[in-house]
């Protein structure tokens, strides 16, 4: 069985705070997701039924596809007995083929969701090949490795105030040479992506070096750089020159 995951960004309550450009296209693409695919797994964290919950269940409504609910996070309930009343409060929401408890930490509960998942899939030829991994060019995996070290060096310093664009890149046969913008909205923001004595800047720069030379395997010369561009996250035409379409 061929699985292919689409997994799309967090769905944002209209509010004022997250009325810009940047959150509307998140709401777009989380709602395109929903046609024409086969299998919806809705998420649900086992903590507790939230009003953002509700407004995604309400999307699901007019949805063609089966849906499963997939409770995730379950190590984070103490008492395991007050996972049952939830799962029934939220079966009584709606027509879910399934309600799977998951910890995705302790990989407890997944072949529950692939099982459960490959019973709704129509029988049809593989859409790609064994060893496809992916169809994004490299320059689009080097950006989002990028992206994944100011995330996790930065983490709740940078929430949703960061983007990165690749400049230019180039690929020689025993190495690749990149240059990269990472954009943010404000000079606090810069001075915070760059560090002390630029320290920070260089920490995201070797971390992401050495994951993009695990991809390409050979050697990369990444080369970072920051920028002012204000107010990104809320100007139409700044967001599609960023890719945001």
């Amino acid at each position: 069985t061929q699985f292919l995951f689409i997994d799309t960004p967090g769905f944002h309550r209209k509010t004022r705070k997250t009325s810009r450009h940047i959150n509307r296209y998140m709401n777009r693409q989380a709602m395109g997701a929903l046609h024409g695919v086969d299998v919806v797994l809705f998420l649900v964290e086992s903590t507790g039924w939230r009003d953002t919950d509700s407004d995604v269940l309400r999307l699901l409504e007019n949805s063609e596809s089966p849906v499963l609910c997939v409770l995730t996070k379950v190590d984070r309930v103490s008492d395991k007995q007050k996972l049952l009343p939830l799962m029934q409060t939220i079966g009584a929401k709606y027509e879910f083929k399934a309600i799977i408890p998951i910890c995705a930490l302790k990989d407890e509960g997944l072949d529950a969701v692939l099982d459960e998942t490959e019973a709704h899939l129509p029988e049809q030829s593989h859409l790609y090949a064994e060893d496809e991994l992916t169809d994004r060019s490299i320059g689009f995996l080097a950006r989002e490795l990028i992206r994944e070290q100011l995330v996790r060096q930065l983490g709740a310093e940078l929430p949703y105030r960061s983007t990165v664009v690749i400049d230019t890149f180039e690929d020689s046969p025993d190495h690749v040479t990149i240059a990269a913008t990472v954009c943010v909205e404000r000079d606090s923001q810069k001075a915070i992506v760059i560090g002390k004595q630029g320290q920070r800047l260089k920490q995201i720069g070797t971390s992401a070096r050495e994951r993009i030379e695990q991809l390409v395997e050979k050697y990369a010369d990444l080369r970072l750089h920051v920028r002012v561009r204000s107010n990104w996250t809320d100007d139409r035409r700044l967001l599609d020159q960023l890719g945001y379409r």
